[in-house]
C-alpha cells in the first residue's frame, strides 16, 4: 500500500476515532459510538499491515492471531461486574506496550539521526518509558484492588508527598544524565533502567495511596495516562495515527476525571500526586444504633403506597446481577401510574458509567435515569428511596464527619426522603471501608438478601 493511501486511511480512522468519543458521551448514541471505533481501529490495523514499513508478516500475523483470541476470550469470559478490573489490565498492557517500545527504539542501530533530533527522539523515549512504566504499575494495582485481592483502605507511609518529591527530583536528573550520555555514546541504559525502576515505584504507591471509593476516578485518570503513554509511542515510532489517538484518549481521561473530581469536590492536582480519597487525619466517628430489617411484602406494600420512587444502583446490583428484575419492577410501577427514576452518583459502582451501561443493558429507558446534581434537590419529595447494594455514595459521614475517608465527598442524600430502603448482603462496609450512619436512621429500613432474590421476591409480592 502506497504512502499516500496509508495517510488517507489513517486520517478516516482519526474521524472515525472522534466520531466514536462523540457517540460515547450520550447513553442514546453510545452504540454508535463504538461502531465506529471498531471500525476506525479496523481500518487502522489493517492499513498498517499492508504500509511499507512492515516487512516481517509471520509475527505480525501471529501477534494479531494471539491478540485476538485473549480479546475475543475476555469479551466473552468476563462478566459486567468485572469490566472494571478489565478496563484496568488492559491500562497496564498500554504501559507495558509504551515500555518495550522504548526500549526496542533505544537499542535500534539502525536508526542513523544526529544533533537536535537526535536529542528529541531521545528524549521522546525517556518520557515514553516513564509515563508507561508509571501506567503500567498503577493500572496492576488498580486491578488488585478492584478485585478485592488488594485492601482498598488508602496505603499512607509517612512523608509521602516528600516521597513522590524526591522520585521526580531523581527522574529529572536522571533524565539530564540520560541524554548526557547519549550524546557521547556512554552506557545511557543504566540510568534509563534505574528511571524505569523509579517509574514502577511510583506508579504503585500512587494508586496505593488513594482510598476504594475514588478507584472510578484512578480508573479514569489511569486511561489518561494510557492515551498519553500511547501518543508518546506514537511519536517514537513516527506514526501520526497513533499520536492522534494517544492524544484523544489522554485528553478525553483527563477531562473525565476533572469533571469527576468537581462533582465530588476533589482537588484535581492531589489525584495526580496519589493523595486522592485520604483522611484528615483523625479517627471517623462511630456508628451508633439499630437497624430496622424489612421483608420483601412489606417493601412492596411501601412501593404500591409510593407515588415518587427512586432507585439508586450500586455495585451490589452488579454482583447480583439484579438489574433486569429491577427494570421489571420499575415498567410495573410506572405501569401503576408511580413516578420512577434512577439516580446515578459519578462513583457509583468501580469506573465511570459503570451503572449507566447496567441499566442500558436491562432496557431501563434513558429519560428516567438522572445524574446525582440533576436530582439530589428531589429527595424531600420522594416517597421511598430504593438504594440497591451501594454504601460509599449515600453515606452521610462525607457531609458531617470530616475524620472520614470519604469527607467532603457530595453523596446521594437519600435520606432527606420519606423512607429509604437498602438492599444489602449484610452490615460489612462499602468498598472504601467505612461504616454508614444512614443504616440506623429512623427513616431507614434494611432487607438482607442477595440483591436479586430479594428484588425477584418484592416484583412477586407486587404482582400478587
Amino acid at each position: 500500500m502506497s504512502h499516500s493511501l496509508v495517510t488517507m486511511s489513517y486520517i478516516v480512522a482519526a474521524i472515525l476515532f472522534i466520531l466514536s468519543l462523540s457517540g460515547l458521551s450520550n447513553q442514546e448514541t453510545a452504540r454508535k459510538g463504538n461502531y465506529y471505533g471498531m471500525l476506525g481501529m479496523a481500518i487502522a490495523i489493517i492499513a498498517t499491515t499492508l504500509s511499507a514499513s512492515v516487512t516481517v508478516y509471520g509475527i505480525l500475523i501471529a501477534a494479531l492471531i494471539v491478540g485476538g483470541l485473549i480479546g475475543a476470550r475476555a469479551a466473552l469470559k468476563v462478566e459486567m461486574t468485572q469490566m472494571p478490573e478489565l478496563v484496568a489490565i488492559m491500562h497496564s498492557l498500554v504501559g507495558m506496550a509504551a515500555v518495550l517500545v522504548g526500549y526496542a527504539n533505544f537499542m535500534d542501530s539502525t536508526i542513523a539521526i544526529t544533533g537536535v533530533e537526535k536529542t528529541i527522539h531521545e528524549l521522546e523515549i525517556y518520557i515514553g518509558i516513564l509515563i508507561g512504566a508509571v501506567t503500567c504499575s498503577g493500572s496492576v494495582i488498580a486491578f488488585g484492588k478492584l478485585s478485592e485481592k488488594i485492601s482498598g483502605k488508602p496505603l499512607l507511609l509517612p512523608g509521602r508527598h516528600w516521597f513522590n518529591l524526591g522520585l521526580l527530583i531523581a527522574v529529572i536528573g536522571l533524565g539530564c544524565v540520560f541524554l548526557k550520555q547519549t550524546e557521547v555514546g556512554d552506557n545511557a541504559i543504566i540510568p534509563l533502567a534505574i528511571m524505569t525502576g523509579i517509574a514502577l515505584i511510583f506508579g504503585i504507591h500512587m494508586v496505593m495511596a488513594i482510598g476504594g471509593a475514588d478507584m472510578p476516578v484512578v480508573i479514569s485518570m489511569l486511561n489518561s495516562y494510557s492515551g498519553w503513554a500511547a501518543a508518546a509511542t506514537g511519536f517514537m515510532l513516527s506514526n501520526d495515527l497513533l499520536i492522534v489517538t494517544g492524544a484523544l484518549v489522554g485528553s478525553s481521561g483527563a477531562i473525565l476525571s476533572y469533571i469527576m473530581c468537581r462533582a465530588m469536590n476533589r482537588n484535581f492536582l492531589s489525584v495526580i500526586a496519589g493523595g486522592f480519597g485520604t483522611a484528615s487525619g483523625g479517627e471517623a466517628a462511630a456508628i451508633e444504633g439499630e437497624v430496622q430489617p424489612i421483608d420483601a411484602e412489606e417493601t412492596a406494600k411501601l412501593l404500591l403506597e409510593a407515588k415518587n420512587i427512586m432507585i439508586i444502583p450500586g455495585y451490589g446490583m452488579a454482583v447480583a446481577q439484579a438489574q433486569h428484575t429491577v427494570y421489571e419492577i420499575t415498567k410495573l410501577l410506572r405501569d401503576k401510574g408511580k413516578k420512577v427514576r434512577f439516580g446515578i452518583h459519578p462513583v457509583a459502582g468501580r469506573m465511570p458509567g459503570h451503572m449507566n451501561v447496567l441499566l442500558a443493558e436491562a432496557k431501563v429507558p434513558y429519560d428516567i435515569v438522572f445524574e446525582m446534581d440533576e436530582i439530589n434537590d428531589d429527595f424531600v419529595n420522594v416517597d421511598v428511596s430504593i438504594v440497591i447494594g451501594a454504601n460509599d455514595i449515600v453515606n452521610p459521614s462525607a457531609l458531617n464527619d470530616p475524620n472520614s475517608p470519604i469527607a467532603g465527598m457530595p453523596v446521594l442524600e437519600c435520606w432527606k426522603g420519606e423512607t429509604t430502603i437498602v438492599l444489602k448482603r449484610s452490615m460489612a462496609s462499602g468498598y472504601a471501608g467505612v461504616g454508614n450512619p444512614l443504616f440506623v436512621l429512623e427513616n431507614t429500613r434494611m432487607l438482607f438478601g442477595d440483591a436479586n432474590v430479594t428484588m425477584q421476591a418484592v416484583l412477586k409480592a407486587l404482582k400478587g
